[in-house]
């Protein structure tokens, strides 16, 4: 799938994706810094994916981990800081929540740092069990 607005684009095309920018947004981030640019491909190919795109430079990245009928986790969500503050975050939300693969799925997601943006979404915080 693919949505536009202005000069931007979010895909879920995972050929379009440009592994090299991906694993440098996600290295300044504190749950994947140490992520091996292997394991990004890997978890590329096994998720519905969706690259952030501005005049056809990515400069954004999320995914979701879903079993398309009853339950979706969202990961790593992350924006390139100069664009930042620019509602481009909320837009790949949305896209994401109102894919046709997931949204009639239960979504969940982990943060330590952005309980508000994604209340805005409607997530609750709650405990939940990991295994670690």
């Amino acid at each position: 799938m693919e949505w536009s607005k202005d000069e931007f684009m979010i895909s879920d095309e995972s050929s379009l994706m440009n592994l090299d920018i991906v694993s440098y947004l996600l290295s300044s981030t504190y749950w994947a810094s140490k992520r091996t640019k292997e394991a990004i491909e890997a978890s590329i190919q096994n998720s519905i994916s969706f690259g952030v795109y501005h005049n056809n430079r990515q400069i954004g990245f999320a995914r979701a981990v879903t079993d398309r009928a009853v339950f979706s986790w969202i990961l790593d969500v992350v924006i390139d800081e100069r664009y930042r503050e620019k509602g481009i975050g909320q837009w790949l939300m949305k896209c994401m929540l109102e894919h046709p693969d997931m949204k009639h799925t239960k979504f969940a997601l982990a943060t330590t740092d952005a309980h508000e943006f994604y209340k805005k979404f409607n997530f609750k915080e709650t405990q939940c069990m990991i295994r670690v």
